[in-house]
């Protein structure tokens, strides 16, 4: 299941301070912060779709994430490449390396980063 960009943006939040109160997450947003009522809707929604859940404080509620962000990530990677470069992992790498005006350096690291998980397999 995904999140929407809203949703996204404040499960970066949850992620980012591990456990919050409304309140934090509302201090959290930059100017202009959005309305109580609709970080409230946002919460109860990523609950449904299993990304948060809360402990209930006196009559506040503490979130926490039930989804850590690096399988959030590793999920959406995989789809991306499955939709959107035939399911091939080297059609992916070969954009990634092309578009995104890595320099020489970066590059000699991602290749160390490539040749350290070849040696685990």
């Amino acid at each position: 299941m995904q999140l929407s960009k809203a949703e996204e943006e404040l499960m970066n939040m949850v992620w980012k301070l591990k456990k919050a109160y409304m309140k934090d997450l509302l201090d959290a947003y930059p100017e202009p912060k959005p309305a109580t009522t609709t970080v409230a809707t946002l919460l109860k929604r990523m609950a449904d779709k299993g990304f948060v859940a809360y402990n209930t404080i006196g009559r506040s509620r503490e979130y926490y994430p039930l989804v850590k962000k690096q399988d959030y990530f590793s999920k959406h990677v995989n789809g991306l490449i499955k939709n959107f470069f035939n399911d091939s992992a080297s059609q992916f790498a070969s954009f990634f390396a092309k578009e995104t005006n890595l320099s020489k350096a970066e590059l000699e690291e991602l290749r160390k980063l490539i040749d350290n998980e070849i040696k685990k397999k």
